[in-house]
């Protein structure tokens, strides 16, 4: 349920802190006072998308904080909205995503506005009305129906595309092999090209490189004195004073292997400068093979490693044409055995749809008649649909007759608004107590009635309070007086803002605001009395 929530620099409302209890909590205020901006507030804390048009104005940014308890445990959930445009979720202190507040918030209250009405109003909306209720048994078939429904069309999109691409198929064959042929003979190996474009600078520089490889090995070891001698005559000069100090021992250590690197080093150029020779045939083998996969990765792709996905591609493509009458058959066998395996499914989803039909008419009829429908009848009506749609087979109205003597009609053909909101709480009523969220939170459920149907609908209201946390914005005072907790909204100014403030009302100033709702701006004695009745009879 939710316990507390604190509003800044919201709408018009600078700074309210709000506590709410198990039960029935009712807010009331006077058109305009910002009872709906409370709601909004709540609804914005629960996931709602932000606005930057909610910043109060003049502040830098709206600050919504909602206490709740879900399961037993404290949940935080926090909502900034800068007048920048930017905006932060927090959930117990953590930054997360939106859709993360959506998934906590779905469990712990559902909100019915005006919008609600409209879809009940809408068809398409009927079958989650149904498939909502006694999900647990709904939600696999529908789930089982939905992945065969996927895995069907995927399988006919596929064998589609085969058919239509058979005389194409019979056009490519000879081209593909074609390419694939050419690839294959070029026995293409990844990295031989940089390899090949190393060899052709050796071989076309390679009087260069033999000259200076000798002039390099003449210098270090055959001219007199080479170099070499030069370092051995240091080395043996070094190592006959090496016992004298520490410092000159390590430095004849490091000067021997440095001499014996040079001579390593020494010998290495003369295997390169022996191995050095200009051949033209190779030097042309090697251009002509460059030649070979610069024509291929003009055709195929830009380097070898491409050339050789695209030939992989190429075989999987003259594989599947070669084939083609195996993938035929096999596409055709998958097809027919989802088709029958969807059949069953979405069998199997209406016949539990069906079954559910019949309960959740029985219990919305019980709720119309505690609402003052004494006389309605209620039908799910489930007509088969011509094809199957990941949803099933099933097409769901809701057909309804409040009046003895009338037949069954569509919601939208009969139904007026106050008819709509009694029917909406039926639903809501008997769905929530399925889906176990703890608190449901309606905002003018009272449009369009009056009256002794106010009475009946503040009286359902409150028997639904005792098990599940309710929050309702009234203008009614039938509605009002069934309160275990009442809220008055109203609304002050000064010479530059207007202030909205939220009070919890005492047993005293609950009367006085019923008072207020049966007697407009001027609260007799007579009004005040009315309203103590009016409470007296709705406990």
């Amino acid at each position: 349920m939710i316990n507390h929530i604190s509003i800044k620099n919201f709408a018009i409302i600078e700074n309210s802190e709000i506590d709410f209890h198990e039960g029935l909590n009712i807010i009331t205020g006077e058109t305009g006072s910002g009872k709906s901006i409370v709601i909004e507030a709540i609804s914005l804390a629960l996931g709602s998308r932000a606005d930057s048009s909610y910043v109060r104005t003049g502040t830098d940014k709206a600050i919504i904080q909602l206490v709740a308890e879900l399961k037993g445990e404290d949940v935080v959930i926090t909502r900034e909205i800068s007048a920048t445009g930017k905006n932060l979720c927090r959930l117990n202190g953590e930054i997360v995503t939106l859709a993360q507040i959506n998934q906590v918030a779905s469990k712990l209250a559902d909100i019915h506005g005006q919008y609600d009405n409209q879809s009940l109003l809408n068809p398409e909306y009927h079958i989650q009305l149904l498939d909502s209720y006694k999900g647990e048994k709904i939600n696999p078939l529908r789930d089982k129906v939905s992945s065969l429904y996927h895995d069907f069309t995927r399988c006919k999109s596929s064998l589609s595309k085969l058919l239509s691409s058979e005389k194409e198929n019979a056009r490519k064959l000879d081209f593909l092999k074609f390419e694939s042929d050419e690839i294959e003979k070029a026995c293409l190996s990844v990295g031989e090209d940089a390899v090949l474009e190393e060899k052709v600078l050796v071989l076309q520089n390679s009087e260069k490189i033999y000259d200076n490889l000798s002039k390099s090995f003449a210098a270090l070891s055959e001219e007199s004195p080479s170099i070499l001698d030069g370092l051995n005559f240091a080395l043996k000069s070094i190592e006959e004073i090496s016992s004298f100090s520490k410092d000159i021992t390590d430095l004849s250590s490091e000067f021997n292997d440095a001499y014996y690197k040079i001579e390593d080093i020494s010998r290495t150029i003369r295997t390169l400068r022996d191995s050095t020779v200009f051949s033209p045939s190779e030097l042309d083998e090697a251009l002509a093979r460059l030649d070979l996969i610069d024509n291929l990765k003009k055709k195929y792709g830009d380097s070898i490693e491409d050339i050789l996905d695209y030939y992989e591609k190429i075989q999987n493509q003259l594989s599947l044409i070669e084939n083609y009458d195996d993938e035929k058959i096999k596409l055709m066998r998958q097809l027919k055995d989802l088709k029958q395996k969807l059949a069953e499914a979405c069998h199997d989803l209406t016949s539990a749809r069906c079954s559910n039909a019949l309960e959740l008419e029985k219990a919305i009829q019980n709720e119309l008649h505690d609402l003052n429908f004494k006389d309605s009848v209620v039908k799910l009506a489930i007509e088969p649909l011509d094809e199957p749609t990941e949803n099933g087979a099933d097409n769901v109205e809701i057909l309804i007759t409040t009046n003895k003597g009338e037949p069954l009609k569509p919601l939208y053909k009969i139904v007026s608004g106050g008819e709509m909101s009694r029917i909406m709480l039926a639903f809501k009523n008997i769905i929530s107590s399925y889906d176990m969220i703890p608190t449901l939170i309606f905002d003018e459920i009272d449009n369009g009635i009056s009256g002794i149907t106010a009475s009946i609908v503040g009286k359902k209201l409150k028997d639904i309070s005792s098990s599940r946390q309710i929050l309702c914005i009234t203008h009614l005072p039938q509605i009002a007086a069934c309160g275990k907790h009442n809220y008055r909204i109203y609304k002050e100014s000064d010479d530059e803002k207007t202030y909205t403030t939220v009070q919890e009302l005492d047993d005293t100033s609950t009367v006085d605001e019923i008072a207020r709702l049966l007697g407009g701006a001027v609260i007799t004695e007579s009004t005040l009395r009315n309203a103590r009745e009016l409470i007296e009879t709705s406990k």
